[in-house]
């Protein structure tokens, strides 16, 4: 006999059927055994008259026909309330230990850290599954309204060169190479300009990307996604309208909420600043969970004074000055406007971008208001400056956060509640124990020495 996913068993009355799947709950009310069984799909009421010696997570096969419950023993909080299974035979494929984290509940009261360290045990909650199926769901979504809208999915390296983005890079040691490393990337940027170069005008990916900086609640330590487009001879406008489409259908068609306005205000910093505090904020006068309030934030300083530099990027050095500003760069750069954009939502900044600079003096010159020498900006960035003496096209693009967008749509606190394997605030990978020491004849292949 086939198997039967459990959620089919509601068009299978009267016939047998083999399911297969994990107990969430065991009811023993003397002559009858009531065995709740779930698998991807649904989960379904199981009676037999035999008693197993079986506990819930166990992992069972069960034979049996299907047959629908008196009316009054409908139960209409489940997909398969009207039906049960009356066991014909049963067989454990897998016994499962008492948890050491319970799993009934959303998890939220229980120590993170244990969370995290039995990560598979914690999946298991409803509230984390649906998350990832809605993930899932929304990532789909992305990829179908891009490519049907002439975009090309393009992976780009994982294994790169260390670039100033705004954070630490975590590194990689080179074996073939001794004493060089290289770098996780913190965005993909470089390459996605380069491929403007290479003629591809429109470019996607879901990428993943790399930075060193603390943990916060809607930043995740280590790694993140992001969906990441960048299209050649566009304008910023042509980037809002495309972001906000988007994000406007994903929303309705995936999140089932509604959008607030669209389309999306645009609001210049400056005004921001003034009317909220800060660059990102939330526009909903009544925090309904059932609305998401976008905005695009634009008209950025090009620069900013930071505790650590006294001149740095408000975007990256990347980002093209506003034409009209373009002669304050020898004068006052901290005048400069920025073709910089970002998107806000609910309160948060979920996602970035900006028009970039095609002019390769006009990068040149970025990379020394901030203090680059000349011989640092060939080893940095004389692959793109390179690149660009064979003509480049108008370019600009945008990056909204995966993790962050589905913060705001679930309603979660965290980044980590949206993720299947996330890193702790101490910087713990789940399940893992990593980072972890490395043996001596490893470090002596890559030529280092421990501290």
């Amino acid at each position: 006999m086939e198997r039967t996913y459990i959620a089919q068993t509601l068009h299978q009355v009267g016939k047998s059927v083999k399911i297969f799947g994990r107990i969430q709950t065991l009811r023993d009310h003397g002559k009858v055994w009531f065995i709740d069984i779930a698998d991807e799909t649904a989960v379904v009421q199981a009676v037999s008259r035999q008693k197993f010696t079986v506990n819930p997570q166990d992992i069972l096969e069960i034979e049996g026909v299907v047959k629908k419950r008196p009316e009054n023993l409908v139960n209409k909080d489940i997909k398969t309330g009207e039906i049960e299974i009356e066991v014909k035979s049963l067989r454990i494929i897998s016994k499962s230990q008492t948890s050491p984290i319970p799993l009934e509940g959303d998890g939220r009261d229980i120590d993170e850290d244990l969370r995290l360290k039995y990560r598979y045990l914690d999946l298991r909650r409803p509230r984390l599954k649906n998350n990832l199926k809605l993930r899932h769901k929304m990532l789909i979504f992305m990829r179908q309204f891009l490519v049907s809208r002439g975009f090309i999915e393009i992976e780009t390296p994982i294994l790169t060169k260390a670039t100033p983005e705004g954070a630490r890079d975590f590194v990689v040691p080179s074996r073939l190479q001794p004493g060089k490393f290289y770098a996780l990337p913190q965005s993909p940027q470089q390459y996605k300009q380069l491929l403007m170069v290479a003629d591809f005008e429109k470019y996607f990916q879901i990428a993943r990307c790399f930075r060193d900086e603390d943990p916060r609640s809607d930043r995740a330590y280590g790694e993140f996604s992001q969906l990441d487009i960048e299209m050649a001879y566009v304008t910023q406008e042509d980037i809002l309208t495309i972001t906000e489409q988007l994000f406007k259908e994903i929303t309705e068609k995936v999140f089932k909420k509604k959008v607030y306005k669209f389309p999306f205000p645009r609001i210049t910093h400056d005004e921001a600043i003034r009317k909220y505090g800060a660059d990102k904020f939330d526009l909903r006068t009544e925090k309904s969970p059932d609305v998401l309030a976008f905005a695009f934030v634009v008209d950025f300083p090009l620069f900013e004074k930071t505790e650590e530099q006294a001149i740095s990027p408000s975007h990256h050095p990347f980002t093209a000055p506003k034409e009209e500003d373009i002669e304050l760069l020898a004068k006052n750069p901290m005048k400069v406007r920025s073709y910089q954009h970002d998107l806000v939502c609910n309160g948060l900044e979920v996602g970035g971008g900006s028009i970039r600079i095609s002019d390769p003096n006009i990068q040149r010159k970025i990379f020394k208001i901030l203090g680059h020498k000349d011989k640092e900006i060939e080893e940095k960035f004389g692959h793109l400056l390179t690149a660009f003496k064979y003509g480049v096209p108008p370019h600009g693009g945008i990056a909204p956060g995966i993790e962050r967008l589905l913060m705001v749509a679930t309603g979660e606190e965290n980044t980590r509640e949206v993720t299947a394997f996330p890193v702790s605030g101490s910087g713990q990978t789940s399940v893992m124990d990593a980072p972890s020491e490395i043996d001596e004849e490893v470090l002596k292949e890559y030529k280092l020495k421990k501290l």
